[in-house]
């Protein structure tokens, strides 16, 4: 286990929401299969989690951006507090969203057109936030979320409210295009991994990125695909004997898949809650304590005589006591060669008289 790759690479923000949509899930399932009795306000508890610490971390960002105006010349770090600025206008759209259908589940006294009002509109803002991303080299999973389902936010409204009588499967056809083109991409990044696979100038960090991109890819949007036919199915099936929390199976599995994913994830807006540094180095600044152990790589392995473990760096530490001997001769080599260059000083005997 390499500790240094993991906090490098660790990104914070993936981890908290895919956690939280992960509980959510869980909850939801369990609420509709009447296995708990919890009111919607507590079920969306994890949502709500997630929108507090992005609005709590943009709020301490714009704070030490506002006091510290020398901080702002370091590096792109206007593009990283317009990102997050972005970044919380969407969170608050969706928070909008979330509290509307909040209310509909637990009181049921407006329709779910108005309910969907606030993702519609932040669909068609995530369109020109995705340009800005993609223009400025920022990342944009959340916004081309929200742009690619803009359709798909009209169809569920109309069919949960009654005003269109088709099925769930055609009232999800903008999704299944959605999933189709992911299924590409996937093909995609399992072609182009073979490609690596068999070419011998590549490197084998990249051949190892590139696995991790395909089985990633694989293990995301299969489950994803696998989950919307059954939802579909118990949908339009209401005799179908599928709890929701088994439906679902899938779609936890994803997002399981999506957290493992995150400690490799890498990338981040270094402005939330100001920390204006990559997570590693923001943690070990506030634990030192860690930084004993950001460098160190366990790894247990039986040798074969002594039946003992067997340290990873032990190529290592031979190299590093042959640089040891080779300086040690080097030195006597040059103190010798010092020794010839002093200058040489005739002796003079002076014969004193008696």
């Amino acid at each position: 286990m390499n500790l240094q790759s993991l906090f490098q690479d660790f990104n914070p923000s993936k981890f908290i929401v895919h956690c939280c949509l992960f509980t959510f899930t869980v909850l939801f399932c369990l609420r509709l299969d009447d296995y708990i009795d919890w009111p919607y306000w507590v079920i969306f508890i994890p949502l709500w989690v997630w929108k507090s610490i992005a609005t709590l971390g943009a709020i301490v960002g714009a704070i030490v951006w506002c006091r510290y105006p020398h901080y702002r010349v370091e590096g792109d770090s206007y593009a990283h507090f317009k990102a997050m600025l972005i970044s919380l206008s969407l969170h608050l759209i969706l928070l909008m969203f979330e509290l509307l259908a909040c209310d509909r589940l637990t009181s049921g006294r407006h329709l779910w057109v108005l309910v969907f009002i606030p993702l519609i509109f932040g669909s068609v803002a995530s369109v020109g936030a995705c340009v800005w991303a993609v223009k400025h080299d920022r990342s944009f999973e959340l916004e081309l979320f929200c742009a690619v389902n803009a359709l798909q936010f009209v169809f569920l409204p109309l069919k949960l409210d009654g005003f269109v009588s088709w099925s769930w499967e055609v009232v999800f056809v903008p999704l299944w295009i959605v999933l189709c083109l992911s299924l590409v991409a996937v093909l995609y990044s399992i072609i182009f991994c073979g490609i690596l696979l068999r070419t011998p100038e590549v490197s084998h960090q990249q051949k190892k990125s590139a696995i991790n991109s395909a089985i990633g890819n694989c293990a995301t949007v299969l489950p994803i695909l696998v989950f919307q036919v059954l939802l579909a199915d118990k949908l339009d099936n209401e005799n179908l004997d599928w709890p929701f929390i088994g439906v679902a199976g899938p779609l936890l599995l994803s997002l399981f898949v999506l957290i493992l994913l995150s400690f490799n994830a890498k990338g981040g807006n270094k402005w939330w809650f100001g920390i204006r540094k990559s997570f590693c180095q923001f943690l070990l600044s506030v634990l030192p304590c860690l930084q004993e152990y950001g460098n160190i790589s366990y790894h247990t392995e039986s040798a074969a005589a002594a039946g003992q473990n067997v340290p990873l760096d032990t190529a290592a530490v031979s190299q590093l006591d042959e640089f040891e001997k080779f300086d040690k001769k080097s030195k006597k080599a040059l103190s010798k060669k010092n020794d010839h260059l002093k200058p040489v000083v005739p002796i003079i005997s002076i014969d004193l008289p008696d």
